[in-house]
């Protein structure tokens, strides 16, 4: 009977080890199937673009999986059952189960409401395809109406930020409002903190600092010192959440639901598990937990590939990097910020910005987006036998 690896998303993670797996493990021994809920693969990194009305590429995962002998099912996941080692998910013929030997968990993450009122029922968000262009429809709305209109956008993490710029650039028709719960872009430099500042006021956006949102209503935001902000389209950027599949699977966790995993992304409590991107609660090489990011997708992607691998066909795992170099920030097309930081995730004092930061920034987005829709590309061309793997449970009680 061959090996069944079950890949859970084809994000950034997903789909780059999924591939990568098809390419280094011969089907003879394993059968590859990964389970997503769109047919395309979506560039979540630009997904503020394309709710300020830009079209971006989509391509089609059977297209990306062509060739490669991996099973793509289309549903979406509902449960996960560890000791039974099955997947149930749902779709448009009711859904069933999937039985698995290797699991890779890459769900990643979607907005969190961080328990404020109202954003569930009338806040817009960019945290997938679908929802983006629910945005997109709003704002053409607005302009439809040839009288303006108010968008408010809370939160100031580096979603806020694009998010805010790439609406403001995009349609100079439309006030655009920043609201940051601390001071703006407090964790860069202080260089990069004032270009954020003048890219801010040459696009028109109005930032209000030290305000927070306590309450979204349809046509305002009330905030904890008891102003009342009217917004005709309210953008919450606030945060991001994991689904809370993992927690109710039993799969150790940590308390936001992230599944904790050792250096080579195998979950501790259950070792035919591994998780990688945003669902991983993974430690890096300075000692702190990666931060939900594209590059981390990709670091852990290459260690939970290496160790499935290497696991499976009795080879030794090389330990992967573990890194974060720092932020990409887009500022609408044509500029940006570069921000690298020190080995304790704080902001070097040097930073780039302009037009240079924003082709830097495009020129990574590309490479992604190549890297995803080409998963085997420039892999070794023979295909690894599987070995007699010992038991992983009974290897795991015994390190």
């Amino acid at each position: 009977m061959k090996h069944r690896i079950v890949v859970l998303g084809a994000g950034y993670a997903g789909a780059y080890v999924a591939g990568t797996l098809a390419r280094r493990l011969s089907p003879a021994g394993t059968e590859i199937t990964v389970v997503n809920t769109e047919p395309d693969f979506v560039q979540r990194l630009r997904l503020h673009q394309l709710a300020a009305g830009q079209e971006i590429e989509a391509p089609q995962l059977a297209d990306v999986f062509a060739g490669t002998g991996i099973r793509l099912r289309l549903a979406r996941v509902t449960a996960v059952a560890p000791e039974r080692q099955v997947v149930a998910v749902a779709d448009a013929d009711g859904g069933g189960e999937l039985a698995y030997d290797t699991l890779l968990y890459a769900l990643g993450s979607r907005v969190a409401d961080q328990g404020v009122s109202g954003v569930a029922e009338h806040a817009f968000h960019v945290t997938s395809r679908p929802a983006a262009l629910r945005l997109r429809e709003r704002l053409d709305n607005l302009a439809k109406r040839g009288e303006g209109g108010s968008v408010l956008v809370v939160g100031d993490g580096l979603t806020g930020i694009e998010t805010a710029t790439e609406i403001a650039e995009s349609r100079p028709g439309l006030s655009v409002t920043l609201i940051a719960r601390g001071e703006l872009g407090a964790s860069l430099s202080a260089g990069a903190r004032s270009h954020l500042r003048q890219a801010c006021d040459r696009l028109g956006i109005t930032v209000l600092e030290h305000t927070e949102a306590e309450a979204v209503e349809a046509a305002r935001v009330l905030c904890a010192d008891g102003t009342a902000l009217a917004s005709d389209a309210t953008v919450w950027t606030a945060g991001f959440a994991v689904t809370p599949i993992a927690a109710a699977s039993g799969l150790e966790v940590t308390e936001n639901g992230r599944i904790v995993v050792d250096r080579t992304m195998q979950s501790v409590s259950h070792p035919n598990v591994y998780a990688v991107g945003d669902s991983a609660y993974a430690i890096g090489d300075n000692g702190r937990p990666l931060p939900m990011s594209c590059a981390s997708a990709g670091y852990t992607g290459m260690q939970a590939t290496a160790a499935i691998v290497g696991r499976l066909t009795g080879r030794k795992i090389p330990n992967a990097k573990l890194e974060y170099h720092g932020n990409h920030i887009s500022l609408g097309r044509r500029d940006g910020i570069l921000q690298m930081v020190d080995g304790e995730a704080q902001a070097k004092p040097k930073y780039v910005g302009g037009r240079k930061a924003a082709r830097i920034k495009a020129g990574i987005l590309k490479m992604s987006l190549w890297t995803t829709s080409h998963p085997t590309f420039g892999l070794p061309k023979r295909k690894r036998h599987l070995a007699a793997v010992p038991d992983a449970s009974a290897e795991k009680a015994a390190a």
